[in-house]
This record gives structure tokens, C-alpha cells and sequence, in this order.
């Protein structure tokens, strides 16, 4: 079992990203693998800063009681590949706007994910 010194080492991702709501303007931050483990900010550097706080914590009491800790997540990981079950309405839909774009239906798929 790591140390939470040894998990904050690891090359997790990090999310930092600006809000502007009712509050005010700030920054959110939140660590991807780590469900809950989130901080806020007025600045990228103090949301980043914080995070870590939240983050050391977080693991913390995780080991503390003896639940997992997800290890970080990188794009290696992934084949680019899976399979989707559709409707078949949908999948028809899909097929005609393809073919109306000049495309095949993966290409097409992926342009609709991607937006």
C-alpha cells in the first residue's frame, strides 16, 4: 500500500478551469480519478494550491479507512475503440446524415461525439 506522500506523486489529472456564475468569477478545480475531491479559488494558482490540500486529505482519510484509491488514468490506457448499442431508428438517422455529409458513419459518429 502507498503512502499518501508515494499517491500524491502520481501523475493524476488535474482540471482547473474558470467560472463565472450568481457567486462571482473563480476558479473550480477537481482531480479526474478522484470522485469529490475538489477545490475553488480566486486564482488558477490558488484553486491548483488548494487542490492539493483537498487532495492530500482526500487520500488520507481514504487510507485512514481502508477504501481504494484509483490509480491516475492516461490516454495509453485506451485502445480508441468501443462499441456502442444503438436503437435502430437512431442508427438509420445516423446513416442518412453520413451519407448526406460525403462520410463514412464512423467518421460522422465521431464528429457528433466530439462536439
Amino acid at each position: 500500500m502507498l503512502t499518501v506522500k508515494e499517491y500524491m506523486k502520481l501523475p493524476y489529472n488535474y482540471i482547473v478551469k474558470p467560472i463565472t456564475d450568481q457567486s462571482g468569477a473563480y476558479y473550480y478545480a477537481t482531480v479526474l480519478e478522484l470522485d469529490g475531491c475538489q477545490s475553488t479559488g480566486e486564482t488558477f494558482e490558488e484553486a491548483y494550491n488548494s487542490l492539493l490540500e483537498a487532495m492530500e486529505g482526500w487520500i488520507e482519510t481514504k487510507l485512514d479507512n481502508n477504501y481504494p484509491i484509483p490509480e491516475p488514468v492516461s490516454p495509453e490506457q485506451f485502445s480508441g475503440k468501443f462499441i456502442v448499442r444503438l436503437p435502430k431508428s437512431l442508427h438509420y438517422k445516423l446513416t442518412l446524415e453520413a451519407e448526406r455529409e460525403g462520410v463514412s458513419l464512423n467518421q460522422y459518429a465521431l464528429y457528433k461525439l466530439s462536439r
